[in-house]
């Protein structure tokens, strides 16, 4: 309460939502563990061999746009050095390269998972990004419940449902006689696909973020909707792919290694990834249907698809597809 005064605030005290530039579609190659690295040159050219089909197959189904315009496709690749670093990048990321142009694929944009949980080294004053989208979750309660349990800030864990309500296992020790109830998914059709999503582990002070989470962060990065304080965030930093540090954080957390690429970031995402995965991509999309995004990145995206004749789905998580070829 203000005590019926007016309050008067400078529109240039208000943060400006940075825009960024936009490719049609952001084309991830693949991702990888530090142990599939290990196994060699012929484990990369055998990955990037299974891709390229889908990679074609991807290109095509941006499909026609108006005025006969070309389709803006960027490609990136995600390396895991957050939960371990076997390898160096002068090491690592060469032969990575090679058995991509080997298969006549070129990676456009290379990150690191762990810029997705940590700050930008070139950034330092910015917050860490996990932190701030797990800021941004808005859990959506399930119809009938009663908001008891706890947020998913402090539990960690986030469903896309209602969780089994706690009872006593023996009927016989519980005098209400109350009966064991499913868990439920909300919105379900016909029948649940219940979900509960552990988003860390570890003490707050010491958090390991999970795998399924740091993704979402990703997938938000690629679709450009994650600000801080309205700049935009993980922006590409040029790279001589000659050239590669000793240390992953002498490498920046997003490098453009193709000087020619379309812009990194995307009205829509397709991720091209290993089968074991499959189960990781759907606790993304439980969590990306529960991130609140800033009006005006959203906005600005709107207008500017508008502008195109672009068509861009009003839900985010509709803008993110996958492929999982067998055998990858």
């Amino acid at each position: 309460m203000n005590g019926g005064r007016t309050v008067f605030r400078e529109t240039s005290a208000q943060p400006r939502t940075e825009s960024v530039p936009f490719s049609h579609l952001s084309l991830e190659l693949g991702h990888l563990y530090m142990e599939d690295f290990i196994e060699g040159p012929e484990r990369l050219r055998r990955h990037f061999a299974a891709v390229r089909p889908w990679v074609e197959a991807a290109r095509t189904g941006v499909g026609p746009l108006p005025a006969g315009g070309r389709p803006r496709i960027s490609t990136c690749f995600l390396i895991d050095d957050y939960f371990s670093r076997l390898s160096t990048p002068a090491e690592l990321i060469p032969p990575l390269l090679r058995a991509a142009a080997d298969t006549g694929l070129t990676i456009d944009y290379l990150a690191r998972e762990s810029a997705c949980a940590t700050t930008d080294p070139a950034h330092r004053d910015r917050a860490a990004l996990a932190e701030s989208v797990l800021h941004r979750l808005v859990e959506s309660p399930p119809p009938g419940s009663s908001g008891f349990r706890p947020p998913v800030s402090r539990t960690g864990w986030l469903t896309n449902g209602r969780r089994t309500p706690t009872h006593r296992t023996s009927a016989a020790l519980d005098p209400t006689g109350a009966a064991w109830e499913p868990p439920s998914e909300t919105g379900a059709r016909g029948h649940s696909v219940f979900m509960d999503v552990e988003l860390w582990s570890g003490p707050e002070e010491e958090r390991t973020w999970s795998c399924a989470f740091l993704a979402s962060v990703w997938q938000l990065v690629r679709l450009g909707l994650l600000r801080d304080n309205g700049a935009a965030v993980l922006t590409p930093r040029d790279w001589d792919p000659k050239e590669f540090p000793a240390q992953w954080d002498a490498l920046p957390a997003v490098v453009r290694l193709n000087p020619l690429a379309a812009p990194f970031t995307a009205y829509a995402t397709c991720s091209i990834l290993p089968a074991r995965f499959l189960p990781v991509e759907h606790a993304v999309r439980v969590i990306l249907d529960q991130v609140h995004v800033e009006p005006e990145a959203l906005r600005q995206i709107t207008d500017r698809s508008a502008r195109e004749g672009v068509t861009v789905p009003t839900g985010v998580v509709d803008r993110t597809s996958y492929v999982f070829p067998p055998g990858l």
